[in-house]
């Protein structure tokens, strides 16, 4: 069961990519935070988008899920896609209803449109996966913290997505919980999902990351292999952030 538990329905992740911007601008205020900003995320596996805070990661993601619109420019994604299970959005705020575990799964596939036939084995397949069976019937907004993100990770996997967009989904997390997410996000990968998490923690990027992209300011000055990276990365703010220095501007 693990092997295909996240199986995502799209069956050639290749023609949904690249993704990406072309000459994005956006504004914050009076003065653009992206200015003409472009890029490609090409490869499968997980891409980190890695950086100091403020530097528009977060931002980035909200952009390529659909959440807010540039100003300017080009987001290259597959949006005129008829199933909307493409995307897999997980915040940094963690947002639930005030419902049990089972009933937070079950909306989810419902507005998602996942076939009706097929979603209440899929609520039992999750919550068996996930060894939350002890806490389907509890209202989620009485879990821990970390129990209430991995509900809201499973919550976004359940719908089979083609894309996984996390923004740092273990902030705050205990260790043991730390290492459950990681793990899990290494399933969805080996899955044939694409990933895409925002981080500023280097070891969990080192971790877990294929690619990196790296922001300062609102531009990207680095993008290559992971293990390119944390060898010998490029740009000079990539090597201040490395080794704990203060980036300058």
């Amino acid at each position: 069961m693990t092997k295909n538990i996240f199986k995502t329905f799209n069956k050639n992740l290749n023609s949904l990519l690249p993704i990406g911007f072309n000459k994005v601008s956006l504004k914050l205020g009076k003065s653009y935070f992206f200015n003409k900003l472009s890029f490609r995320i090409q490869i499968k596996g997980i891409s980190v988008f890695i950086g100091p805070n403020g530097t528009g990661k977060s931002t980035c993601i909200k952009l390529l899920a659909g959440l807010i619109e540039p100003d300017s420019g080009e987001v290259i994604f597959p949006r005129n896609e008829i199933n909307s299970r493409i995307i897999g959005y997980v915040p940094q705020k963690i947002i639930l209803l005030r419902r049990s575990v089972k009933e937070n799964l079950s909306h989810a596939l419902s507005i998602s449109g996942y076939p009706k036939n097929e979603k209440f084995s899929r609520i039992d397949e999750i919550i068996k996966f996930a060894k939350l069976k002890h806490l389907a019937n509890i209202s989620a907004r009485n879990l821990s913290m970390g129990q209430q993100q991995l509900v809201s990770i499973m919550r976004a996997l359940a719908l089979r997505p083609s894309f996984l967009f996390l923004d740092e989904p273990c902030a705050n997390l205990d260790i043991r919980t730390f290492q459950v997410i990681e793990n899990l996000l290494k399933t969805a990968s080996s899955c044939g999902i694409k990933i895409i998490l925002v981080t500023h923690d280097l070891f969990q990027a080192k971790r877990l990351a294929d690619e990196i992209l790296f922001f300062h300011n609102g531009k990207i000055t680095e993008q290559t292999r992971a293990k390119d990276f944390f060898k010998n990365p490029k740009s000079k703010q990539a090597k201040y952030f490395q080794n704990g220095l203060l980036l300058k501007e």
